[in-house]
């Protein structure tokens, strides 16, 4: 059964930092390339940061360039992205997708995750 289980939300204010982890199962992790969607209340998902099969490419929003990071653990089969420098506008609902291209499009992605809060607020 495939599984991509997302964690590491939360509150957080203006200026913090979250690491969210995306745990996956059930497909060969190695084969894939993994990406960052958001959705905030009242708008459309859309891609954060996406990271190739390999690890060596990575693609990132510009609303997010220089503050996010996108990574991967083989050996753990996790996805992580490491948001700095947090604005109010980063709030939205963080799914974990895994797919075949480093792009930021969902119809390129197969597996998703159920999501996980990132709220920021003073």
């Amino acid at each position: 059964q495939v599984q991509l289980v997302e964690s590491g939300g939360g509150l957080v204010q203006p200026g913090d930092s979250v690491k969210l982890s995306c745990a996956a199962s059930g497909f060969i992790f190695n084969a894939y390339a993994f990406a960052w969607f958001r959705q905030a209340p009242g708008k459309e998902r859309e891609g954060v940061s996406a990271l190739s099969i390999d690890g060596g490419s990575t693609t990132y929003a510009d609303s997010v360039k220089g503050r996010f990071t996108i990574s991967r653990d083989n050996a753990k089969k996790t996805v992580y992205l490491e948001m700095s420098s947090l604005k109010p506008e980063d709030t939205a609902v963080y799914y974990c997708a895994a797919g075949g291209d480093n792009v930021l499009q969902a119809s390129y992605f197969w597996y998703w995750g159920q999501g996980t809060q990132v709220t920021v607020s003073a």
